[in-house]
């Protein structure tokens, strides 16, 4: 074996640790607001360089801007979280109202779906009393880490603008082994490319074409859904997860429509069913050109990553397998 596949192999080595660790130790929190400042920063910096500044100029500018429109977008952020949480469009009302409604769906229902139907809400309140019951510890552990995890965020993000910063100077005195991470380094960061950026253009797409149906197709008709803001909201987070987030999304809409009828419940499912076919083909420009991954594909690397580190592997399984697969692609294996 040649010096240059020794290198090579421990430099990949190294992030399949680095990999694991960022999930192991919950560290995911800031890889990813770190990988998205740096592809901010490098984004926007070359508009700045047209302007007549120098590099350390352009990219202060650059690391500052996107910095600030993160600092008022979380407060903005914030705010709305409150609302949701706590105003009548809550995503607690949003819970309530559909335990309600699946309670009182049974009659529209044949029999033999019936019975795998809670009988009344009661019945609903009292298995999610429960639930809350078992795992109290967990959500009172993650109230305990959220100020851990918003500190996280915050390095994370001032270690991607740093790197940023310091992106294409030229360093001579790194080793071999330290290039060889640098390619790592720039695999990984592609993959979130390629990934997270591409998600939000779909599930903006997904969230424009969904209000339009809430918010104008259906009050053309006469049907007005409860809770339309927070069904919007739900479907542009739930939409930033590949795959599994729309049916999340379409899933809550289905029931929400199945209070105002059938009739209307079967509408929004044909519309949503319609509308996912049309994302499909943009999901397979956007994202099975980029990664060449297929749906099924991202759903197994997902299921996964959830079974093995549950919410974090959940969302960092795209990203994991798009790098991976861009490892693979480099030498020619796929």
């Amino acid at each position: 074996m040649s010096e240059t596949s020794k290198i090579e192999i421990a430099s990949i080595g190294i992030m399949a640790i680095g990999l694991y660790a960022v999930l192991q130790i919950g560290l995911l929190a800031a890889l990813l607001p770190g990988l998205l400042i740096f592809h901010v920063v490098n984004l926007i910096s070359p508009m700045f360089f047209r302007m007549g500044l120098n590099h350390d100029a352009g990219r202060t500018v650059a690391l500052a801007v996107p910095l600030l429109i993160v600092s008022i977008a979380v407060g903005l952020g914030i705010l709305e979280i409150i609302d949701l949480v706590t105003g009548p469009d809550s995503f607690v009302e949003l819970m309530h109202r559909m335990a309600e409604i699946v309670g009182t769906s049974r009659e529209y229902l044949p029999t033999w779906a019936q019975q795998y139907l809670p009988s009344n809400v009661g019945d609903i309140e009292a298995a999610g009393a429960k639930w809350l019951r078992e795992n109290a510890g967990q959500l009172g552990q993650f109230s305990q880490n959220a100020g851990r995890i918003a500190f996280h965020i915050v390095i994370g993000m001032i270690i991607g603008g740093l790197v940023a910063f310091y992106s294409g100077t030229h360093n001579p005195s790194l080793g071999p082994l330290a290039r060889a991470l640098e390619d790592r380094a720039e695999f990984l960061s592609n993959a979130f490319r390629n990934i997270v950026f591409s998600q939000i253009r779909i599930s903006a797409l997904n969230t424009f074409l969904t209000a339009i149906y809430l918010a104008v197709v259906l009050p053309l008709v006469g049907v007005q859904l409860p809770l339309l803001k927070t069904m919007i909201a739900v479907t542009f987070i739930a939409g930033l997860l590949p795959v599994l987030g729309n049916l999340i999304s379409n899933t809550v809409i289905v029931i929400v429509s199945l209070s105002v009828g059938p009739l209307v419940a079967a509408s929004s499912l044909a519309f949503l069913v319609v509308i996912h076919k049309l994302e499909y083909f943009v999901n397979a420009r956007i994202i099975g050109t980029r990664i060449k991954a297929r749906a099924w594909e991202l759903l197994a690397a997902m299921l996964v990553m959830e079974a093995w580190f549950g919410i974090a592997g959940l969302i960092a399984a795209p990203i994991y397998y798009a790098y991976l697969k861009d490892e693979l692609k480099a030498r020619a294996l796929i």
